[in-house]
């Protein structure tokens, strides 16, 4: 059984609407799983669940996890006990009822890669946010969503952005909708609920009408305010539904016998009580690069070293930084350290626009097709590969580099077309070099060999293109043993003799992985951004930061720092909330490190 603190005991014994808070590691997971699984035993109806939502994958897989170790939960209890993601939820309710709001009876996800390329024609007439004022900022969002709306009301694509809208629309327009939801899952519970934006408020608010509604929350860890979270979202909850409230506070399972919370929780006042804290511990590195990175690297071998002591097989180190800039530094660095030290096997969580768009182009290549138009297709998927890689935030390189390859393939169409031989420097003759060079690599059947010779002839090519397109692929990892996207290819090429499906194959994938929950628990060296470490856990934790460069003694820039510039200038309290939801991702040890000549600004006491 258990040892419930008398907090978690009233959560327990709660009936009706409730609202839980408490700080990373005081059980709000555990006594919510606790809770679904009394509500399956004693209230739900044959075919009835309890529905647990979350933000993130990463989150769902721990609650899974921490599911099935449960030992005062029952697997019918279990099988009753449903865990998904918001994006994942709304997509049912959208796939099966978004004709009642005009949708097209089907529809598509358009993913982020697709977005991207599908904006980025008005993006690159307005070039980067930070170059655009108030009102030309405004105008390229309302472009951007009248496209968005476009797409998914005239084409059937929709992108992540409109789900929780739309769901909400439909559950505000249909109180039959409304009853059904709450016949399926009596009960909900939402996992960060400080985190949900204005139009998955409309949701909740709706889902209130007929279910009962259970809300997780650290007000401390809202860190997502510049995608519309609001700090009074937990006293919007309290005034709609007037909810059982429990406080869990301070109460600490995460990093029990360690100071690790409680100088989280001090990141937030500036006002610290000790000198030295169980649990964490700080690294001081000179401002220069070749040291600053020796450090980390010293650093990151002496923590996995002691993990690897435990003798257990699934420990887990984080190096969290600032920045996604810094995160590809940081991972770079790890894959190609220097001196006689080995590459340090990590794996990094990265924005997978760039990675997924290149994944495509290798798929295309791996069904070695012969067709006429194969030359066209190649320069395709390279141009949307450029224009979608950079996200939301596209270079405005990449997007004149995808219309000047657009028109050299024009020209050499033309040429070829009227008998002539193509311009002898045409950009295109690198490509279609390496497309002729795929086409000699003997396939064996094994996707997993087959897509790293396909890779391998990208990155050998005379194509700088393509040469960035097979780096970015190495960030693919979907081809594992036992993962659908590779036993798909292997049955692609049983029944075909060739991956003459890769492509179709590939983008299905990507789209299931995002809504995939089966995920196992991160393991190893993980590099990620700060704000990607929300609602994870590792066995230590790195935070790392930049370092101010000078020109003599004057500071003349201060990049990837975890406060901009290092400086105390404006309200602080997003950048300390980070610092604290990051510094506490840690069971055993957090380790900070910053430059010892311009030491991070919030751990200065007041």
């Amino acid at each position: 059984m258990v040892d419930l603190t008398p907090k978690q005991q009233i959560v327990l014994a709660t009936a009706g609407h409730q609202l839980v808070t408490g700080g990373p590691g005081s059980g709000k997971t555990t006594v919510s799983i606790l809770k679904a699984a009394k509500i399956a035993r004693e209230m739900l109806k044959p075919g009835q669940r309890v529905l647990f939502l979350s933000f993130a994958r990463a989150t769902v897989s721990r609650v899974l996890e921490a599911i099935d170790e449960e030992k005062d939960v029952s697997s019918d209890e279990r099988s009753r006990i449903e865990v998904d993601t918001y994006h994942s939820f709304f997509w049912r309710l959208l796939k099966t009822h978004g004709y009642l709001v005009g949708l097209p009876r089907r529809i598509s996800i358009l993913t982020p890669p697709g977005e991207a390329i599908a904006l980025a024609a008005i993006r690159r007439e307005y070039g980067p946010d930070k170059k655009l004022d108030e009102a030309q900022l405004a105008e390229k969002r309302a472009r951007e969503k009248a496209e968005r709306d476009r797409l998914a009301f005239a084409e059937g694509k929709v992108c992540f952005d409109l789900f929780a809208d739309l769901v909400a629309r439909l559950l505000e327009g249909s109180a039959k909708l409304r009853a059904m939801t709450a016949i399926a899952w009596p009960c909900i519970i939402f996992d960060e609920f400080q985190d949900t934006s204005a139009d998955q408020w409309r949701v909740v608010k709706a889902l209130g009408d007929r279910c009962t509604l259970i809300a997780l929350a650290d007000p401390e860890q809202r860190i997502f305010e510049f995608i519309g979270a609001d700090p009074a979202r937990l006293d919007h909850f309290k005034a709609a539904f007037a909810p059982t409230f429990t406080e869990l506070g301070s109460d600490n399972h995460r990093s029990k016998g360690t100071d690790i919370l409680l100088f989280g929780n001090e990141l937030l006042t500036a006002k610290f009580s000790k000198a030295e804290y169980s649990g964490i511990s700080f690294c001081l590195f000179p401002s220069n690069r070749n040291q600053a990175y020796a450090a980390l690297v010293t650093q990151v071998l002496q923590a996995r070293a002691r993990l690897i002591a435990t003798g257990r097989r699934d420990w887990s180190l984080a190096i969290l930084v600032p920045t996604k800039r810094k995160m590809r530094l940081v991972s770079d660095i790890l894959r190609d350290p220097f001196g006689n030290v080995p590459t340090i096997s990590h794996a990094a969580s990265i924005d997978m626009e760039g990675p997924i768009l290149g994944a495509e182009v290798i798929a295309q290549l791996m069904q070695q097709e012969r067709a006429s138009d194969d030359l066209d297709q190649l320069v395709h998927l390279i141009c949307q590969y450029l224009r979608g890689r950079g996200g939301s935030d596209p270079g405005k390189g990449d997007l004149g580099d995808a219309v000047k390859l657009e028109s050299a393939l024009a020209k050499w169409n033309e040429r070829i077309a009227g008998g002539q031989a193509p311009h002898a420097n045409s950009v295109i003759h690198p490509i279609a070099a390496v497309l002729s060079a795929t086409r000699q690599v003997v396939m064996v059947g094994d996707p997993d060999k087959d897509w790293i010779a396909i890779r391998a002839t990208l990155a050998d090519g005379a194509c700088t293109r393509l040469r960035a397109i097979a780096n970015d692929a190495r960030n693919v990892r979907l081809l594992e043993r036992g993962n659908l996207m590779r036993n798909t290819l292997e049955q692609n090429w049983r029944e075909r003799g060739r991956y003459s499906d890769a492509l179709d194959i590939t983008r299905l994938a990507f789209v299931q992985d995002h809504f995939a929950t089966a995920q196992r628990p991160e393991t190893g060296v993980i590099v990620m951004n700060m704000h990607k470490a929300k609602g994870k856990q590792f066995d230590e934790v790195i935070v790392f930061e930049g370092w101010p460069l000078r020109v003599g003694k004057e500071i003349k820039a201060n990049p990837d720092r975890i406060v901009r510039e290092n400086k105390l200038e404006g309200d602080l309290s997003q950048a300390r909330q980070n610092f604290r939801v990051s510094v506490t991702r840690a069971k055993s040890r957090t380790t900070v490190m910053t430059p010892k000549d311009d030491v991070c600004v919030l751990l200065k006491s007041d």
